[in-house]
């Protein structure tokens, strides 16, 4: 499962979309209705959240609400041109600061949550599971969505649009889930002050990470490049 960062510095994407951007667009046909075991474990995230009752009506609705936002995109805002399969690549594959900085997003964001999660079901931490939750659905939605986006062959930008969609939106669950850790003392609690201490820390990584991930990596940095190179080849 990859730490759902951006689709070209995603780990599951980072070795294996990058490669297939100066590829011809007639090979996108043959990525299409392919997902990796990553996407998949994603997908299986998604399930298993939503069948537990733990995703809300909002946050469902707002992935069904991105899916077709992505396709009206596609058609009609950034549509593919006769070039665009002379794109370059957005970051080297062999960027190790990059690989390095997608790792940690995958763990903070997405290992350190799941595992927390599981710990709150076997202690009966409601609250924490609770809280915990938006995050990692979000995170596994955009992560599968980042697959739909690419084997679907949209262009740069469309693809942009996932992370950055998906970011700004739990910018907002990682504020609820820290404020809920901060207070959760005052609540009934069974998993401990080791639990507390963990889910104070883990929503501040996430709450940082994320942060600078959207402000710092995707606005100033992959956005402009992005645009820049989809412009370069419509011209």
């Amino acid at each position: 499962m990859s730490g759902g960062v951006g689709p070209s510095s995603d780990i599951s994407l980072l070795k294996e979309e990058e490669k297939d951007v100066d590829e011809p667009h007639k090979n996108n046909n043959l990525r299409k209705g392919f997902f990796t075991f990553r996407h998949m474990n994603a997908l299986v995230v998604i399930v298993v959240l939503s069948a537990s009752g733990m995703v809300s009506i909002e946050d469902a609705s707002f992935v069904i609400f991105s899916s077709i936002y992505l396709y009206l995109l596609s058609k009609f805002a950034f549509p593919l041109s006769p070039n665009y399969s002379n794109e370059r690549k957005v970051f080297g594959k062999n960027n190790k600061i990059l690989s390095l900085y997608v790792f940690v997003g995958a763990v903070i964001g997405v290992f350190l949550p799941i595992a927390y999660i599981f710990e709150g079901i076997l202690e009966g931490d409601k609250q924490g599971i609770k809280a915990a939750s938006p995050h990692v659905f979000l995170l596994a939605s955009q992560i599968f969505m980042e697959g739909v986006a690419f084997q679907s062959g949209f262009t740069l930008p469309v693809r942009v649009f996932v992370p950055i969609f998906y970011n700004s939106r739990r910018i907002f669950t990682l504020v609820e889930w820290l404020s809920h850790e901060i207070y959760k003392v005052d609540l009934e609690y069974s998993g401990g002050s080791r639990r507390l201490f963990v889910g104070r820390v883990l929503a501040v990584a996430n709450m940082v990470f994320w942060s600078f991930n959207l402000f710092g990596f995707l606005l100033p940095v992959y956005l402009p490049k992005a645009f820049k190179m989809y412009y370069k080849a419509k011209d």
